[in-house]
């Protein structure tokens, strides 16, 4: 870097208005704590070789390649897109010449070379393999948010998902094995789906939303998110995504990128957006180019949807085809599903009516809906285990009492006694107090721990009235937002530089900083003083001294010290 590029940038800055240097500071990773009091600091940091070794392997490889050729021939990199795209990234001049900054590192920067890992040349399969990779990509998405509702997922602090929680996937048949629920998961991140907060996975409002919607709109909602997620040096100015041959060396410059570029092409393989092939499916082709997915031929493809179970004496209901989303929610409610395909089964216990009671499902709605639904009518022992749990639900109550404290009532004072001392429930800390217990705790984290010891309990409201509580742990919109960082984290830095450079002259404070960074490196620097009668006149100094609004040197010419008036002092450059 020289002072000459520094000072150039910096005046680009300067001139640049909020959104462009908003984008340039996101884009180069800037962290918006960055202790720069004005323009002149950001363009030395940007401008130092280590920050510009750091942004090398954002570079898509038409821009790298541009620079290539300038570094090369020692030449402007020529008008067009790339020149813009590297003037908003602080590399490169607006007349296209790459900074001394840039051209010091260029050719030391390492040069991993491309994987051709995604790159296979498998056999295209056809629409029907892959609608049905399709419905059971669906189907593992589904299970995977509805599991992590009630229970979000647990992620390590390299970003992975928990060992405990990849078991619980496979175990419920949510996915097959390991890598699946990793796909999964990388999917429902970058549909927008699930959603990191702190060390956890929850399921987003729009995952929430997305579970009730019909297979076909699921989908293509999950694809096209997909699609607008992918980095920008894999899209196509028409909207679509480069061939997938080609993505591997979309960042050569990033060592990262080959690794990314395989998880990239294998969740849109598993989505069946592509084939092993790199084919996009017959319902994606437009979509490849800019388009819409062709959701009639998609619809056409996946196995249609059914409103019918059948309800069998063994208290299991058999749906013969992929259930609408509204009602499969619904009956997961009150039975624990055991085989996941185009049909599914489902199985009834006095746990799981008794669950879907204490979260609020009243009994004779409940049999009402599996009436209307069910082919077979309502098999007695399944109309028997619904009499019986409605008149077991509700012999605890939760609540609030009058100071505020969550409270335990029931019906039967012995049950109060066994609560005392179930070891299980410890961690909510129940006390005696007269003819109820009483906890610190909230009434969701006593009336969940009761639920789930198979207790007989009902949430109520301060007039004893039954409420229902969602056990969905989505994630808070303020969360979100909040760890998502959006660009007006960057607003204090920009401000705080617009402040210092329209509180004083620009050309002054460029100068005090030269001759600062001259001072404290003991530099030789020709300095042009304005005399009195109005002529210039050049000094060159070794540097010694700045303070009081005087610069003190050894002249050079004469060996004498000499002390000149900063406000006299019309340039400096080093010697």
């Amino acid at each position: 870097m020289t002072p000459v590029d520094a000072r150039a940038l910096a005046t680009w800055l300067a001139a640049s208005d909020d959104d462009a240097l908003i984008d340039l500071l996101r884009r180069r990773r800037i962290p918006p704590e960055a202790a720069w009091s004005d323009f002149f600091d950001a363009a030395e940091a940007l401008l130092d070789p280590a920050a510009v070794a750091k942004a090398a392997p954002l570079l898509s490889r038409p821009l790298v390649e541009a620079i290539d050729l300038a570094v090369e021939a020692d030449a402007p990199v020529p008008p067009g897109d790339e020149r813009a795209q590297l003037t908003r990234l602080g590399l490169v001049s607006p007349d296209g010449v790459p900074y001394a900054g840039v051209t010091a590192v260029w050719g030391d920067l390492p040069r991993p070379a491309a994987s051709s890992t995604g790159s296979r040349h498998a056999e295209p399969e056809d629409d029907a393999q892959l609608a049905e990779q399709a419905f059971t990509a669906l189907s593992s998405l589904a299970d995977v948010l509805s599991l992590a509702g009630p229970a979000p997922l647990g992620r390590t602090g390299a970003g992975t998902l928990g060992a405990g929680d990849r078991r619980r996937l496979i175990d419920a048949g949510a996915v097959a094995d390991p890598d699946a629920a990793d796909l999964v998961i990388a999917i429902g991140l970058d549909a927008g789906l699930l959603g990191p907060i702190d060390r956890e996975w929850r399921v987003t409002p729009e995952g929430g939303a997305w579970l009730l919607r019909g297979s076909v709109d699921r989908w293509a909602t999950a694809a096209r998110r997909l699609r607008d997620a992918l980095p920008a040096a894999l899209r196509t100015s028409s909207g679509g995504w480069l061939p997938l041959t080609h993505w591997h060396g979309a960042y050569p410059l990033d060592p990262q990128w080959s690794a990314r570029a395989d998880r990239l092409l294998a969740q849109w393989r598993f989505w069946a957006i592509v084939d092993g092939s790199g084919r996009p499916a017959g319902w994606a082709e437009g979509f490849a180019t800019g388009r819409d997915i062709d959701l009639a031929a998609l619809q056409e493809r996946l196995p249609g949807e059914v409103d019918r179970i059948f309800l069998q004496n063994d208290l299991t209901a058999i749906a013969p085809g992929p259930l609408e989303p509204a009602i499969d929610a619904r009956l997961r409610r009150a039975a624990r599903r055991e085989s996941r395909a185009q049909a599914s089964t489902y199985r009834f216990s006095a746990e799981s009516i008794g669950a879907a009671l204490a979260a609020g499902e009243d009994a004779t709605a409940l049999a009402e809906f599996l009436t209307s639904i069910s082919l077979t009518g309502m098999p007695q022992p399944l109309a028997y285990e619904l009499e019986r749990a409605a008149r077991r639900q509700g012999r605890l109550r939760v609540g609030i009492d009058a100071q505020g404290r969550t409270q335990v009532t029931a019906s039967e004072p012995g049950i109060l006694d066994t609560l005392a001392v179930d070891q299980a429930l410890r961690p909510i800390g129940l006390v005696p107090d007269g003819d109820r217990l009483v906890s610190r705790s909230s009434v969701d984290a006593v009336f969940w721990m009761l639920s789930d010891a198979r207790y007989p309990v009902a949430a109520v409201d301060e007039a004893g009235d039954v409420q229902v509580l969602d056990r969905a742990r989505l994630v808070d919109p303020e969360q979100q937002s909040a760890a998502e960082e959006g660009d007006d984290v960057y607003r204090a830095l920009v401000n705080r530089m617009r402040a210092a450079h329209s509180s004083d002259d620009a050309d002054a404070a460029w100068l005090g900083r030269e001759l600062e960074q001259a001072v404290k490196a003991r530099s030789v620097v020709t300095v042009t003083v304005r005399l009195p009668d109005g002529t210039t006149r050049d000094f060159v100094l070794e540097a010694t001294g700045l303070g009081g609004g005087r610069l003190r040197g050894r002249d050079r010419a004469s060996d004498v010290e000499r002390t000149l008036p900063v406000s006299s002092i019309v340039s400096a450059r080093l010697s």
